[in-house]
């Protein structure tokens, strides 16, 4: 049988010539961002949609009851319950297969079969990392844009490179979409004016990562000085964005506006001011190799290690795993974008605890008590289903993986000023993003 009769993906594993008679690993991402994700269990026959709930706490009590009003039943007291508020997830299924015809593989150099398990599993961690990726940047970018277009005149409305974060406000604790009886608070340049409303473009032009392009209306006119291409545009209750020499917007960084210290730093404080916990006793900062790199050049981090040479394990490996209370994590997961001037966007991001929660189906562990012509493993939440020959041969086998999750990224609006006295206004705060310039 000439090779040629064979599968076109099977050709170049036969042995011919002097093709070389292994299989050597290709090249895969450094998965960061999973590992902040807090698993917890979707219970089954719940539809798939959960909706989780969280209490908030009780403002303190600093002025003394009135010794006056201490009578009848109530003591004067009038009862007060606590706030809480709401997140959802979303549970979805993700998966893909590969065929394998065994008589085919009999000719080939390797096992093709172990092969085949090893790309599914590279391929399945990937897609539960890019995923993971997805929704914290999805929720922690949103609120901060720029106007896209100068306004020839003053008016209500002005183009935006991204809408996330202005299309809701939390009303009891729920998502209530932002209108005229619904308003939110934005800064645009430099004065507050009140949003009632955002529509997204038909064609999308955004130039953030999954962002949105589109319309803000406000209930007055927005100045031409406001309205200026490049201006910030700020809701009130944006996550907190952090960018080396004040920049007011992504647009704005430069090539020298690099990762140092004194930001890291900052963003640590952020999240300590508004009460986050780190995972583990210390928070994760998630970050490419580009930035460590930067790092690397800071004149206080090298300040650290000044008389240490190459003694330092930081020095000697070129690798920082544990600093100002971070767990440095590197991956090259990292969201991509190439500004205009040619400035490329990096974005560390700094993690607390319950920044990230990963739902996963409870009816998983059900699929290892399936019977029939099936070998199914559960590694990690993840299915690996090696389905017995169907075809009329009985030759082609089929390897595959799915798993049924879903991420929801927690609010934390009850931890208010009345709760915590320096946290902020933000809906999201138990991360910190860091935008940074550099090649």
């Amino acid at each position: 049988m000439s090779i040629s009769n064979f599968p076109t993906s099977l050709q170049p594993l036969i042995q011919q010539g002097f093709l070389e008679r292994r299989f050597s690993e290709g090249l895969t991402s450094k998965l960061g961002y999973g590992l902040v994700a807090e698993r917890e269990e979707f219970a089954t026959k719940i539809g798939e949609t959960l909706t989780k709930t969280k209490f908030g706490h009780k403002a303190p009590v600093t002025t003394p009851l009135n010794p006056s009003l201490n009578t009848n039943l109530d003591n004067g007291l009038t009862p007060a319950s606590n706030s809480v508020e709401q997140y959802t997830m979303t549970l979805n299924e993700y998966g893909d297969t590969i065929d394998l015809n065994i008589i085919n593989q009999k000719v080939g150099i390797e096992k093709q079969f172990l092969m085949n398990a090893r790309v599914n599993g590279v391929q399945a961690g990937q897609t539960v990392d890019r995923l993971s990726r997805n929704y914290l940047f999805d929720a922690y970018l949103g609120g901060n844009t720029r106007v896209k277009t100068t306004l020839g005149s003053p008016a209500t409305s002005i183009a935006v490179d991204d809408i996330r974060g202005f299309l809701y406000k939390k009303v009891n604790g729920q998502d209530v979409p932002v209108s005229g009886s619904n308003t939110l608070a934005v800064v645009v340049g430099s004065n507050s004016y009140t949003l009632t409303g955002a529509t997204a473009d038909v064609s999308n032009t955004s130039t953030a990562p999954s962002g949105i392009s589109g319309t803000l209306t406000f209930s007055g006119n927005v100045s031409t000085s406001d309205g200026t291409a490049g201006n910030a545009v700020v809701a009130g209750i944006a996550p907190t964005i952090l960018r080396p020499s004040a920049r007011a917007t992504t647009a704005a960084l430069t090539s020298g506006d690099l990762l140092t210290m004194s930001l890291l730093l900052d963003g640590v404080t952020r999240l300590r001011n508004n009460g986050v916990e780190g995972r583990g006793g210390m928070y994760d900062c998630i970050m490419d190799d580009t930035s460590m790199r930067q790092l690397y050049a800071d004149p206080e981090f090298q300040l650290l290690f000044r008389g240490t040479g190459m003694s330092a394990e930081e020095y000697r490996r070129a690798q920082i795993v544990e600093i100002l209370d971070l767990r440095l994590v590197r991956t090259n997961e990292a969201p991509q974008q190439t500004l205009t001037n040619g400035v490329k966007v990096h974005r560390p991001i700094i993690c607390g605890e319950g920044c990230l929660i990963k739902g996963i189906f409870e009816g998983l562990t059900d699929a290892m008590q399936k019977n029939g012509a099936s070998e199914i493993d559960v590694v990690e939440d993840i299915v690996q289903v090696t389905r017995g020959p169907l075809d009329r041969l009985d030759q082609i086998i089929a390897q595959s993986w799915y798993t049924i999750m879903g991420f929801g990224v927690p609010t934390d609006v009850t931890a208010d000023t009345s709760i915590i006295p320096t946290a902020n206004n933000s809906y999201f705060k138990r991360a910190v993003v860091l935008e940074v310039g550099g090649a």
